[in-house]
């Protein structure tokens, strides 16, 4: 509301915005603000240190900063006299919060994330009572996940910084809706794992990819096989911290003032859940993850084109000549190739990926759940592109790409915004907790118990997996620091996975071509590879990583039998 003089406060869905009548009527945003001339329309958006002098301006409540002004009523703040602003901030303009809260108290949004973290911790304590069934029931959940347990876990793990906040800053930083592929990617793999792969693990009643490759290629290609899971899953779950803190950061100003106090937070959360219930915190809690990211994200993606005033006033405010609306121009076919064999050469062999085939209550229920999953994952990383273009509409200067998809949601409804930031926050849980699970089992079933203590009791094995879990949570925390492209740094790390790909594919489907040494030289071949790709640039032959990895490690695999004449001998499938 405005007052009749003076001092005049006026609570917007965006921002406190505060002026001084008796001087200069102004209205100001935290954000960039749409500027609109005498007709209404939308005539330039820009920072309020750049304004035009003598320009009239009219703001509505319910679109503030968002393309359209509404006459009267609740939501127009009135019409006010152009002025001249000198360059940087106004004399008489204080601090603006985002948050639509008054001083002193806390936000909507900040209530429902706490809500949601309650909900949380109540799962994972039904959670941990049934991790209590020994080791499989912390490490694998009793191996009794149904088809609908798997399929949630699948998308929960898939769902995660990098298909939400990751994709949204690709969007915003040009790539436009073609960024939504890495969604698509996604899907594909999980159906690839779900038809091809998903039974035949399930069949072979172990706990880790690296004790499979023990079983075939005996204490070499087992070790191996631990250096490369270890190593991707950590730069993975780094990721998760980054965009979890970008996210609170972004939309709870109030309550984490910077981007580190949100990733350590966000840590916490995770670290916690994982300790407390293994695999079943990850299957329960995603049950209520994938319906809050599905209604958070459809909700951001609609309301993001309304707030920008259609679709016609959204496309008016990209910058003319770029590709922001295309689906595949941003990235190109060649990229969105990358991203398919990146993700599927990942899953198959992925360690997080799985152990969720490894427990499923039978081989028919983990084709079932992955193949659901695929249809799951398939449209929620277009939503969130669709999100980041809006934000490139509504906030074409802003500095930190990351922040785009929670700088937008900040805009919107109290209530609105609170639902997508759990349902954001979700995402990151979702994908974290399945990480960091991964991680520790590994360590814990293919290094502690079996080279420095194998006869452990049961009870101590798990005492054991929940402390690496708190120290792998701490070590991923302080990578995460180093991080900045999110999706870049996520593709470059999964391609470290194709030498255990081919390992896998090739004991399924081609054991006659299988020796001993064959996993142990691929995967150093594929490790070599990675390192001389960022350590000497000249090396790079191919487009992507990726291409030059699946060429090195084929080659060797297939070189190996001329050398090497001891067979491996693999059940038939």
């Amino acid at each position: 509301m405005l007052s009749g003089g003076g001092r005049s406060e006026v609570v917007a869905s965006q921002s406190v915005v505060i002026g001084d009548e008796t001087d200069a009527e102004r209205v100001l945003s935290a954000k960039d603000g749409c500027l609109f001339s005498d007709s209404g329309r939308i005539e330039k958006r820009r920072r309020y240190s750049a304004l035009p002098e003598t320009l009239a301006i009219r703001v509505s409540y319910r679109d503030f900063g968002c393309g359209r002004a509404k006459r009267g009523g609740d939501g127009t703040l009135s019409r006010f006299a152009g002025q001249s602003y000198p360059s940087g901030s106004p004399p008489l303009a204080e601090k603006l919060t985002v948050g639509n809260t008054r001083t002193g108290t806390l936000s909507l949004p900040f209530w429902i994330v706490v809500g949601y973290v309650a909900v949380l911790l109540a799962l994972g304590a039904w959670a941990a009572r049934l991790a209590r069934r020994g080791r499989e029931g912390f490490f694998l959940a009793g191996r009794e996940l149904t088809a609908p347990l798997v399929a949630v876990t699948v998308t929960g793990l898939a769902i995660g910084g990098a298909s939400t906040v990751g994709v949204a800053q690709k969007a915003f930083s040009g790539q436009g809706l073609a960024a939504g592929w890495y969604g698509v990617a996604w899907s594909v793999s999980a159906l690839v794992v779900g038809l091809i792969v998903a039974r035949r693990y399930r069949r072979l009643l172990v706990v880790t990819v690296p004790e499979m490759f023990q079983t075939y290629y005996g204490p070499s290609g087992r070790l191996a096989c631990v250096v490369v899971q270890v190593a991707v899953q950590i730069v993975i779950t780094s990721l998760q911290y980054v965009a979890g803190g970008a996210i609170l950061h972004a939309l709870l100003p109030e309550v984490f003032t910077s981007l580190h106090q949100g990733m350590v937070f966000s840590a916490v959360v995770f670290i916690a859940l994982t300790v407390v219930g293994g695999l079943w915190s990850a299957s329960l809690t995603n049950v209520l993850n994938v319906a809050l990211i599905y209604a958070g994200i459809v909700l951001a993606s609609l309301l993001s084109v309304r707030a920008a005033g259609g679709w016609q006033a959204m496309v008016d405010l990209l910058p003319a000549g770029e590709p922001y609306l295309h689906p595949v121009a941003g990235l190109g076919w060649r990229q969105i190739v990358e991203f398919v064999l990146v993700m599927v050469t990942c899953n198959i062999a992925f360690q997080a990926t799985v152990q969720i085939a490894f427990a499923a209550r039978s081989e028919s229920t983990a084709r079932r759940g992955f193949v659901a999953a695929a249809v799951l994952i398939l449209p929620v990383s277009f939503l969130a592109a669709m999100v980041g273009v809006a934000a490139k509409a509504q906030f074409p200067d802003l500095g930190d790409s990351a922040a785009a998809l929670p700088q937008l949601v900040g805009s919107l409804h109290p209530a609105v915004a609170g639902v997508t930031l759990a349902a954001l926050w979700a995402a990151d849980v979702s994908t974290a907790c399945g990480l960091l699970l991964s991680s520790s089992t590994i360590v814990v079933r293919d290094i502690y118990l079996r080279y420095v203590r194998p006869q452990s009791r049961p009870e101590h094995a798990l005492l054991v997996n929940r402390l690496v879990v708190l120290v792998i949570g701490l070590v991923t925390l302080a990578l995460a620091w180093q991080i900045n492209d999110i999706l870049k740094a996520l593709m470059q790390g999964l391609s470290l996975t194709t030498g255990p790909t081919v390992v896998v594919l090739f004991t399924f489907f081609a054991p006659r071509l299988c020796r001993r040494s064959s996993a142990w030289c691929t995967i150093l071949a594929g490790i070599v590879t990675m390192v001389l790709w960022f350590a000497m640039p000249q090396t790079r032959l191919l487009s992507h990583v990726i291409f030059q990895e699946w060429v090195v490690c084929l080659a060797v695999f297939l070189l190996v039998p001329l050398v090497d004449r001891r067979r491996v001998t693999v059940a038939t499938a």
